[in-house]
């Protein structure tokens, strides 16, 4: 269908949106989804491309400890040398339908979500969250990481997929961020009340699974402690919505953001498949005990996707509480940045009501001409890896995304319109 201008296609994109039905179908090993991962030693990274010498500390480290997972080689120093001899091919995430946090870091037997979006027919897949502390996703790969991530692929992975079986249709989750909106989650730096909501509804069935009492035990366990959880599944669900939303080629709204520690890009709709890039900042924020800024890496994973889709950083005001962690100040400040953010948005999603802005609507469709008009740049809420490898998380904070993404991706847009 073509559309008489512009602002008539974005209309049609963000109503893609608003009418989405994403549901949470199944956990399954990412090789079973994604084909590519069956051709020999591929890893799925975040952000635009990238190869490993580009690679900033925390991504190689989670690549080595990736291939320790898969059993490619016996140790560090061997995997670290294959890597870069180029022995293993690189893919991001974007590129087969997945998103990945911080580094991204997927592999063919690391278990996925897999979330159907039923309006559009396609699916999007995410790997689960580890939990906090040295994990794959911020570089770390001791032995411990190798082993939870072991136990995530025998245990936490097929227990989920089992009892999601037992659902009448899949988990609703327009239904769950709605409800977790409510109660202070902005879904990217903070997902408390979605995790527990997800425990809330998965549990029953879960208990109702034949098999080892302490499996189940340590399951549950895991999903009470893990306040994050949810993260992944917001991740995949972005995912999923936006795909469905950018496959009307036209328009100027943009359909995902992301960042390899290198460059941060952007897709709009009318552009398809194209990135565009410019170099990564690096997040300002609050620190663990013991670090600093200059221990920060720079901007880094595809979980921008929940920005895209109106929420992290976007819906700060959902949680003002998570200002103080990402050390963005307090409730007037949140109030601040989502009404900036409003600024350079197309509309509102009444899917999702904020108590906290008067029950506005979260953000709805950032449009890239308001982007360069207004020089306003997107807000992201973002953890903040320790910029070597192995070190892990190292603290929390906020980061813009750079202007000149959305300069090039007008100038592109226009070019193909045959206005320049």
């Amino acid at each position: 269908m073509k559309y008489n201008s512009i602002d008539e296609a974005n209309k049609a994109v963000v109503e893609k949106i608003v009418n989405s039905a994403p549901f949470l179908v199944d956990v399954v090993p990412a090789k079973s989804k994604i084909k590519e991962l069956n051709e020999g030693k591929v890893i799925l990274h975040a952000g635009p491309p990238i190869q490993w010498d580009d690679m900033t500390g925390p991504m190689q480290g989670s690549c080595i400890g990736a291939s320790l997972f898969e059993g490619w080689y016996e140790d560090a120093d061997s995997a670290e040398k294959a890597l870069a001899n180029g022995e293993v091919t690189f893919i991001p995430c974007h590129h087969v339908n997945a998103v990945g946090p911080m580094g991204g870091i997927t592999t063919a037997n690391m278990p996925v979500f897999v979330v159907e979006n039923r309006t559009d027919g396609n699916e999007a897949y995410c790997i689960m969250n580890e939990g906090i502390g040295k994990v794959l996703r911020f570089g770390a790969y001791s032995e411990e990481v190798v082993n939870r991530l072991k136990w995530m692929q025998d245990v936490l992975g097929p227990t989920l997929s089992k009892a999601l079986k037992l659902t009448d249709d899949g988990m609703n989750l327009n239904v769950m961020i709605a409800k977790a909106i409510t109660m202070g989650d902005e879904f990217h730096q903070r997902n408390i009340a979605a995790s527990l909501i997800f425990m809330k509804e998965i549990s029953p069935f879960i208990v109702q699974l034949d098999m080892d009492e302490k499996d189940m035990k340590d399951v549950i366990q895991f999903l009470a402690d893990t306040d994050q959880f949810f993260l992944n599944i917001a991740m995949a669900t972005g995912k999923a919505v936006m795909d469905g939303a950018r496959k009307i080629e036209e328009g100027t709204v943009v359909t995902a953001m992301c960042r390899n520690g290198k460059d941060f890009g952007i897709r709009i709709s009318g552009m398809g498949d194209q990135w565009f890039t410019a170099p990564v900042n690096t997040p300002q924020g609050l620190f663990f005990t013991g670090y600093s800024q200059d221990d920060a890496n720079p901007d880094i994973g595809d979980s921008a996707i929940t920005e895209t889709f109106g929420v992290g950083g976007m819906a700060m005001i959902a949680a003002p509480g998570v200002t103080r962690f990402v050390g963005a100040g307090g409730f007037n400040d949140a109030l601040s940045t989502s009404n900036e953010m409003m600024e350079i948005c197309m509309d509102q999603n009444s899917n999702f009501t904020i108590p906290t802005w008067d029950f506005q609507g979260a953000c709805l469709g950032i449009d890239a001409r308001k982007v360069v008009e207004t020089g306003i740049e997107p807000v992201i809420n973002t953890g903040i890896a320790h910029k070597e490898a192995g070190v892990g998380q190292v603290g929390a904070g906020t980061v813009r995304a750079p202007k000149e993404c959305f300069e090039k991706a007008l100038e592109a847009y226009a070019e193909k319109l045959g206005l320049i």
